[in-house]
Order: structure tokens, then sequence, then C-alpha cells
């Protein structure tokens, strides 16, 4: 057998040589109790010193995978195959498993405008937060997060979603599925069942099922959740989206939303309202939120900073009711914060300082520009053979194909071909009982001219499949 040294592995000799061996054996490609090659002859056919061949001989026969024979030389252990673990083949690169392929037209519709994060400001604010916080930044945070940012976020929830609520309320976490663990792991004692919009988002669906909980899955109509369903589901805990559902982007109505409140106090459930994205709204002023309705009511309200600033940062928040204030200390009193001290610290000054309404005004004025520029460009390239849904806020809206022999799936592949990415909108449903001719198209990346471009080829994919 003969040994070839990778050339591109950064690892010592002695390393690569111990490693191939090593491989070989496992795979069977060496025979057991055949002899090596001898120290001298092995580091003259590689160009190495015989020191680096002994020290991997030896590694091997430490190991088992050799074994020495005195004045004879190193020969093959024998290992039964059936215990010995097959060597992975990898077919492609590290590049090419971790990197997705670049879109030339990317409609996802969750990611932001490249160039929307305020980055001078940030890094400015960064850097003034590591000087002048040396103390915190060696110690852990309150497990509910800084009291300066939640203070802050209490004042901005109250001035523009209509949430009242209290400082001590507030728990900042990482992210939607974050604060999903949290709440399934405080409502477990009492309850055993969550109700989720269909469609409705992926994660809460996955966190509950993880903890245990039993899922009902609750159609959506033009009101939002289907209140009917709800009430015949047995669930005591439900999922809404209601200022903005997701992903059909309808709002539900003030009446929906007393039935809601309703429901709760009958059964002693509780709601999980979903606020993700309330802050984008481009016609009109942005709906209030449900939990001002019945602030004390049993309404647990979860926001976040990813669909506006970054979701990079992970940085969001929830508003406990204040019974659950108890068991969230019981539970979690001992915890540190999940989000990074650093980052609430900056957004902390971010938002003191005035940034966090200056960037929301901008950024609404950026993506209504890009949510008309994509209506626009739809009704010039598809005209009448589209209707449109849930336009007028968020990052994406969902078109409905009309009079197409094509299905969903077929739209995908074309696009796919024409090097454009656009999401399925049975990705988003629960259940199996849903059509499919509908799409998600996401805006937030794109300039205008682009999605006038990737809407017309888009088109011409569509034509395809008729």
């Amino acid at each position: 057998m003969m040994f070839i040294l990778n050339t591109t592995d950064r690892h010592p000799l002695h390393v690569k040589l111990y490693n191939q061996i090593k491989e070989q054996i496992s795979a069977g490609k060496l025979l057991p109790h055949s002899k090596l090659p001898s120290v001298r002859h092995l580091s003259q056919e590689l160009a190495i010193s015989r020191n680096t061949v002994e020290y991997a001989y030896g590694q091997l026969c430490t190991e088992g995978y050799i074994y020495s024979k005195p004045q004879s030389g190193y020969y093959v252990s024998l290992l039964e195959q059936e215990f010995t673990p097959h060597t992975f083949q990898n077919t492609a690169s590290p590049l090419e498993q971790t990197f997705e392929k670049p879109y030339l037209f990317d409609f996802h519709p969750a990611v932001l405008a490249p160039d929307s994060f305020p980055i001078k400001i940030w890094r400015k604010l960064l850097l003034d937060c590591l000087q002048k916080n040396l103390e915190k930044l060696s110690s852990y945070s309150n497990s509910q997060g800084e009291i300066k940012l939640r203070s802050e976020i209490q004042k901005y929830l109250e001035r523009f979603r209509g949430v009242a609520c209290t400082t001590e309320q507030i728990v900042i976490c990482s992210g939607l599925q974050d604060s999903m663990s949290i709440i399934a792991q405080l409502l477990r004692a009492k309850h055993s069942t969550l109700a989720v919009e269909d469609p409705g988002h992926w994660i809460p669906k996955s966190v509950f099922q993880n903890n245990s909980y039993s899922i009902r899955c609750i159609p959506v109509n033009a009101t939002g959740i289907n209140l009917d369903y709800l009430q015949n589901s047995n669930s005591t805990i439900v999922y809404v989206t209601p200022s903005h559902q997701f992903p059909l982007g309808y709002t539900m109505p003030v009446e929906n939303r007393l039935k809601l409140l309703h429901w709760a106090e009958n059964v002693e459930g509780v709601i999980i309202e979903d606020d993700y994205d309330s802050e984008l709204r481009y016609h009109g002023k942005p709906i209030p939120a449900l939990q001002g309705l019945h602030p004390k009511g049993n309404i647990i309200y979860v926001g976040t900073f990813s669909k506006v600033l970054s979701p990079i940062l992970r940085v969001s928040y929830m508003v406990l009711p204040y019974h659950l204030l108890t068991a969230y200390q019981q539970q979690f009193g001992n915890y540190a914060a999940a989000a990074s001290l650093l980052e609430q610290l900056t957004l902390y000054e971010f938002m003191k300082q005035g940034y966090w309404e200056r960037h929301l005004r901008k950024m609404r004025t950026v993506y209504r520009k890009k949510h008309d520029a994509l209506l626009n460009a739809i009704e010039r390239h598809f005209g009448n053979c589209v209707t449109i849904l849930g336009q007028g806020a968020g990052l994406h809206l969902v078109i409905e194909l009309i009079g197409n022999s094509g299905n969903e799936k077929d739209l995908i592949c074309r696009a796919e071909e024409k090097n454009i990415r656009i999401h399925p909108l049975t990705d988003t449903y629960h259940s199996d009982n849903h059509q499919s001719a509908k799409i998600m198209l996401g805006f937030g990346k794109m300039t205008p001219e682009q999605l006038d471009k990737g809407i017309r080829q888009l088109a011409e994919a569509w034509h395809l499949c008729q």
C-alpha cells in the first residue's frame, strides 16, 4: 500500500501519517497481520524524518491498530469488521456542503435589505459600551435581561403598540425559538395542548412538540384564526399573529379579538400573541396589539428586533402576565439571559438616543417602496392571472395562481432553472389538507429594479408551466 500525505491538510506530518494509516486499517484496505513498511523505508519514500514515522507508528501501536515484532517490524492488528466504524466517503467539499446556492433573484420572505443595518451608528455605540461597561462585561446579566433595555422596550410598546405593561413583566430572549421554549416550560404544569394557525409559523409547533405538547392545527380565514374550530379543538393555549397573520397577511378584526379573549377566559387558556413585524405597515397606522385590549388577561405578548433591525442580533422580548412572573422566577431565576449582554447594552443606547425610532421610520419608507414596486411588477407581468394576498405590511406577500395547469412545485422548478428562489406556501401548512397554488414572495432583499426583473422572469417561468 502506497501512502501519500495530503498537502492541503495543515496538521503536523506525524498526524497526517497516523490518520491515513488508521483510516486504511479501519476500511479494511490494510489486511490483518500484513507488514507495514519499515521506518527507514517509509521515511525515504515520503521524504520525511524517521522520528515522524516512529511517532505515528508508536501512537498506532499504543491504540492497538498495529503491533510490533522484535527484530521484524510493525504489522496490522486483526480488527473485527463487524465492530469497525465505516469510513465516511465525503463526495462534496466542505464549502459545497456549507453554503447555499447563490440566486440571482431571491424572494426569501424574511431577509432584510443588505444595506439596511445602521452599521456606523451601531459600531460607535458598541465601542462606547465596551469602554463604559467594563465592570458589567465581567459579570452575568439578570435572567430577564438588562433592566435599562427592558425600560426602553416598555416605553416603546406603550407608545407605538398599545401594550400596557411594566418593566418587571418584560423578559429579554434570543429569538422566537428561545421565547417559545421558555413559555412551553412555564405552561406545562397546567396545559398540554397548543393550537396553531394553519398555515402558520413552524417554530412554535416544533418547540411545543419537543416539549411533549399535543398540537391542534386551526385553519385561517380572512378574519384570522377560525374561532369555531378553535372552540372545538380542546386546546387551552393558542399561538396567533393577529396584527399581520403569517403567512397570509390577514388582520384580525376587533370583534374576533374580543371573541378570542372571551375564549381564553372560558377555558382558562393562554393566548400567545406574536407581533413579529407589526412595525412594518405601509398604509394607515399600525394595528394596536391584542394585549392592549385586556392587559390583565392571560396573554403572553412576543416581539422581536429581527424584522427591522437585524436577525443576526438574536434579541427579542416577551411580556408575561403577572401570574406567570412567579413561575418564571422559580424556574429561570438562576439563569442568565440568553441574549448577549453587550448587544443588550448597545441596543439600550440605540433606543435611548432615538436611533431606533429614526431607523423604524427609514425602514418603513425603504420597504414601502419595495412593496409597491413588487405590486406594480406583479400587475405588469402577471396581469389578472394571479390574486394578491397579504399586501400592505411586512416583508412579503402571497400570490395565488389562477388558471394554471401546473402547480406550485412545477413553478418552483421552473424558477430554479432561471436562478430564482421562491418559497412554497405549502411549507407553512401543518396539515395535509390545503391547496398548493400559492407562493410567498419576499421583497426585503432586492432593489425595486431587481424585483421587476425577477417577477418578469418568474412570469415567463409560470407561462411555461401552463
